[in-house]
């Protein structure tokens, strides 16, 4: 079926329905919502909707990792990963090149006993496109399964992941330049400044969009409240494009920049945050439908290119992986027990990244792209379906494991109270009975929690003395009795808050 002007938007429709209801049910069989996602892709894949366009694919999956890094940044204290930073920032990188050359090398050992043949470059380009974790899989399960973890775990995975992105990414696309028919070899040295400078202009330009995000955002000063969502949406899309521009490594700026504006104060914080987690949401599930929908089932199962993947599937989970944060994780033995190590390296999950970078090589035409395509796919399907639904569990078997206390105030509680907030400026009649907030006439269940003098916010106590003009925030489960008592005492011009 082609996809036409027409029918886009219902097809569309169609399948953010049909995935939000996968996310349901996997959320209710434990199963990951990302897996799913990518299996409504595949359902309505290829031969349905006649969808083949690895650029298309390409892009939108530059557009949604921009937002799910900057998102996941934002939502990380840097308190929290202070204390994990240098060996995050070790696995970041170490860790990705390891990876790297020991899954390559195995893929180069063992191709040829499958009939394909790869050579060393075309071996270590698959190896590398599934050498980072997956930021938006950690991200999204971590979070959504609210798993606590002793030793600092939690904070050092989504460090790793929300930044080793852009090792994997440098090293596609130098193996892609190099093997794409129209690609020259870069020598030695010239990778190496390449991959300082995407890092170095890449952290820079993330500090400083971020401050400057920080800093509009606080002197700009617009009446709707919602603009200053679209303001740092335009910042995350900034920050990517200049930075990328000036070579460095985007995926890494927004992801610093994200964890600047999340660790400052801004205003109408609560509604960017909230913002942001809905269109993270939407553009993960847009991004794995495309990737399920961009697969050719008949050459996905072609047997020979099963098995390699079952193959580098099984090795990178079991080797690969533990090999290598074993290695970098060595220095820290006496922080992070063996244990915890052992969960750092099963939580190595694979996602949507390894299969937007394995789109690369089909872009530029490079020899197998198809192959390793279909490979990364299949890794990706299998970690997904191995690692994230174990998350929890191996946490537990391996003891790292923790409660983590949910509030009993979060969105749940919002959602039932009955309790109104309004907003009144004090006026003479209000304080016709004394000039004390204990004096003054409120109906019983109503506390004033904030005052607000001059520009200035202060909790007061009931020998506070209030003032003409003084801005009061009012608690109240007697909602209709107050806005009666505030008719009585003229008090007309009451703001509410939903």
């Amino acid at each position: 079926m082609e996809i036409t002007t027409e029918n886009f938007l219902l097809i569309g429709a169609i399948l953010l329905f049909v995935a939000v209801l996968a996310g349901k049910v996997a959320y209710r069989l434990g199963t990951p919502a990302l897996l799913l996602f990518l299996g409504v892709g595949i359902f309505f894949g290829y031969d349905i909707l006649s969808f083949n366009s690895p650029e298309l694919t390409q892009f939108m999956g530059m557009i949604a990792l921009s937002i799910i890094l900057f998102s996941g940044g934002m939502g990380t204290k840097f308190s929290e990963i202070r204390s994990v930073m240098l060996p995050g920032v070790i696995l970041a990188t170490v860790g990705v090149l390891l990876t790297a050359l020991i899954l390559g090398s195995f893929i180069y050992g063992i191709s040829p006993l499958l009939g394909v043949g790869l050579s060393f470059p075309l071996a270590l380009l698959l190896a590398s496109t599934m050498a980072s974790t997956d930021s938006a899989s950690v991200f999204s399960i971590l979070r959504t399964k609210r798993q606590g973890l002793s030793q600092n775990l939690r904070p050092l995975l989504e460090l790793e992941s929300g930044s080793n992105d852009p090792v994997a990414y440098i090293l596609v696309v130098l193996l892609v330049g190099m093997l794409s028919p129209e690609g020259e070899a870069m020598s030695a040295g010239a990778c190496v400044i390449m991959f300082f400078v995407q890092m170095v202009v890449g952290v820079l330009a993330g500090y400083g969009f971020g401050r400057s995000a920080v800093w509009t955002m606080n002197k700009i000063n617009i009446s709707n409240a919602s603009l200053y969502s679209v303001l740092l949406l335009a910042f995350v899309f900034l920050t990517f494009s200049f930075t990328t521009l000036v070579q460095g490594n985007g995926f890494l700026a927004v992801y610093i920049a994200g964890l600047v504006v999340g660790n400052m104060k801004i205003v109408h914080k609560r509604t960017v945050v909230s913002f942001f987690d809905g269109v993270t949401w939407l553009v993960q599930i847009i991004m794995f439908i495309m990737l399920g929908l961009l697969v050719n089932t008949r050459s996905l199962l072609n047997p020979s290119t099963l098995i390699l993947a079952g193959a580098v599937a099984l090795f990178m989970t079991l080797i690969a992986r533990p090999v290598a944060v074993n290695l970098c994780m060595l220095p820290f033995k006496n922080k992070f027990s063996t244990k915890a190590r052992l969960y750092v390296s099963w939580v190595g999950l694979r996602g949507a990244v390894p299969i937007i970078f394995a789109t690369y090589p089909l872009v530029a035409d490079v020899e197998n792209a198809e192959l390793i395509f279909n490979v990364v796919f299949i890794v990706t399907i299998l970690s997904l379906t191995l690692q994230g639904t174990t998350v929890s569990g191996m946490a537990n078997a391996l003891g790292v494991a923790k409660a983590e206390r949910e509030s009993s105030f979060g969105d749940a509680f919002q959602d039932r109270m009955k309790s109104a907030f309004t907003e009144v400026d004090v006026n003479e009649q209000l304080l016709l009975s004394g000039n004390t907030l204990s004096l003054i006439n409120l109906p019983p269940h109503t506390l004033v929690i904030m005052v607000c003098r001059d520009g200035d916010y202060f909790v007061p106590q009931g020998s506070t003395e209030l003032s003409v003009g003084d801005k009061l925030l009012i608690l109240s489960d007697r909602n209709e009795e107050l806005q009666a008592q505030y008719k009585e005492l003229g008090l007309e011009e009451v703001i509410k808050f939903s």
